[in-house]
């Protein structure tokens, strides 16, 4: 991608960590724990009733849907996008926008009113998307900031568990998103780069720090059982889905002596509880039907819980993917010039999954090791999500100046992480508005990271007493929709200038 000959302009390491950094940064922080824990306790081989959730029957089943959210699947996304953007920029020459990939199919109309439709919705996705990703990193910053300090002003202290403030959390916006401005206007080959870099090894000193403390040798056996596993099931993953249960079709599904109790008993299309759960909660003559009866209600209503379960989780996934896949697709074209198609595919997908893999299952191995051995007593899977990987370890180090240290590190590698996946927003959305200009003006920097911190603020507000988070995801999704289809003809866009491209060199004659 690019002139004959040419050199990358980023040597590999400094090519990955950015690569990193944007691509995942600071939903491995959040997410490390988090995710395989609660996959492990609820995923749809769990909630079908085939094995009961926690366990160490549902390790397996839990890993295989980690590995689907962070594998192959997602990191496509990402490549579809960005090498769309760098083969048209840099074997073209054309602009560094989302509008130049559709050219194949557009041609010249992708330069007026309908361009201009298509850069927008990449922007659109790009600041929901980026605004999800800062506000779990916020949230799990404030958490670290309050097990360091024991600053109680930072956190609500009213629930279960600790928990961001409202007061918190916008105070932590207002500090990473100053830092990311101040790296967004040194550009990539300085703040980014630098930051990028600074991030990688800091990742690798908490990897080592689980390596040497936590479950190194069940993490490995998880890691190589699941990775097997996930590749045994890949097409099923890849094109399994499920449709909505009406109450009709699950009135329908029910016993012949359950039927008069349907509406009572749709619970069990319920795919955030369990079979206990769902019999614990039931009423009057519903509660009084026999127990295999029950089972066989239960049974009716796997479909509904399998919609459920999918709508609300690896649909979220797909949504946050494409709605950074702009952002992160263009950051990579950015820092790609001069590297093959080949080496952008196995750079972009293979690598970083892998590491993905190794991460979830290095980290979150550990948790549920201390989970299932009965050391953690539900400390860690009680946890809020942006708390559960400080709660790990502190469970894993124990107290003391060590545990302060990592505890510290892991602070700033959240607010580094934080702040490289901000300026590197920053600088996509100024990229394509200014029409693929790679060095633009300092106060059009300036300019869109307020406009990027005015978003998340008010988001984060609008929640009211709901979850701040709800919000961020809500309209994350609702962004992420119409730019799936610009996705889609992106794939066929680069299909048709591959294979034409392919058909000039065969037959000697210069690209247009």
């Amino acid at each position: 991608m690019g002139r004959e000959g040419e050199k990358p302009e980023f040597s590999n390491f400094s090519w990955f960590s950015m690569m990193f950094g944007a691509g995942l940064g600071v939903g491995l922080m959040v997410f490390a724990t988090a995710e395989p824990l609660g996959l492990w306790n609820s995923n749809p081989v769990v909630i079908s009733g085939a094995v009961a959730g926690g366990t160490e029957e549902a390790l397996q089943s839990g890993y295989r849907y980690t590995f689907l959210h962070y594998g192959f699947h997602a990191w496509v996304i990402y490549v579809v996008t960005g090498l769309s953007l760098a083969y048209y920029a840099y074997t073209r020459d054309m602009p560094l926008t989302i509008r130049s990939a559709l050219t194949p199919l557009f041609g010249k109309y992708v330069n007026g009113f309908f361009g201009h439709i298509v850069d927008v919705l990449g922007i659109v996705a790009t600041i929901l998307g980026v605004s999800v990703t800062i506000g779990f990193g916020v949230s799990q910053f404030i958490d670290g900031v309050y097990a360091v300090t024991g600053m109680e002003w930072v956190m609500n202290m009213g629930g279960d568990v600790p928990t961001p403030s409202k007061v918190g959390l916008i105070s932590g916006l207002v500090v990473i998103m100053g830092l990311s401005i101040i790296s967004a206007v040194s550009g990539v080959g300085r703040g980014v780069k630098y930051l990028s870099n600074l991030n990688l090894v800091m990742s690798i000193i908490l990897l080592l720090t689980f390596v040497v403390f936590g479950s190194f040798l069940f993490a490995m056996t998880t890691y190589g059982t699941a990775l097997v596993d996930y590749i045994l099931h890949f097409v099923q993953l890849s094109f399994g889905a499920w449709g909505p249960q009406s109450a009709a079709d699950f009135a329908a599904a029910l016993p012949a002596e359950a039927q008069p109790f349907a509406e009572a008993l749709s619970g069990a299309q319920n795919a955030w509880g369990t079979y206990d759960s769902f019999v614990a909660g039931l009423e009057g003559d519903a509660a009084a039907l026999p127990a295999e009866t029950l089972a066989a209600v239960y049974e009716a209503g796997n479909a509904g819980r399998q919609f459920g379960w999918q709508a609300g989780w690896t649909t979220f996934y797909w949504a946050w993917w494409i709605a950074f896949s702009p952002f992160v697709g263009l950051f990579l074209a950015r820092i790609s010039k001069g590297r093959s198609v080949r080496e952008f595919i196995i750079g972009c997908v293979i690598a970083p999954a892998l590491v993905c893999f190794a991460w979830m299952t290095i980290l979150g191995a550990t948790a549920i090791d201390l989970e299932l051995s009965g050391v953690a007593e539900g400390a860690i899977t009680g946890a809020s999500n942006t708390n559960k990987l400080f709660a790990t370890l502190q469970i894993m180090l124990g107290d003391g100046a060590f545990l302060s240290g990592i505890t510290v590190m892991c602070v700033v590698l959240v607010m580094t992480f934080l702040v490289t996946s901000a300026d590197s927003g920053i600088l996509v959305m100024n990229t394509i508005m200014s029409g693929g200009e790679q060095e633009t003006g300092i106060k059009h920097r300036i300019i869109w990271g307020i406009l990027l911190t005015l978003v998340i603020g008010a988001l984060l507000l609008a929640a009211g007493e709901e979850n701040p988070m709800n919000a961020l995801q809500s309209a994350m999704i609702i962004g992420a929709l119409p730019f799936t289809m610009v996705m889609g003809l992106m794939c066929v866009a680069l299909a048709k200038a591959l294979y034409r491209d392919n058909l000039r060199d065969k037959h000697g004659v210069a690209g247009e």
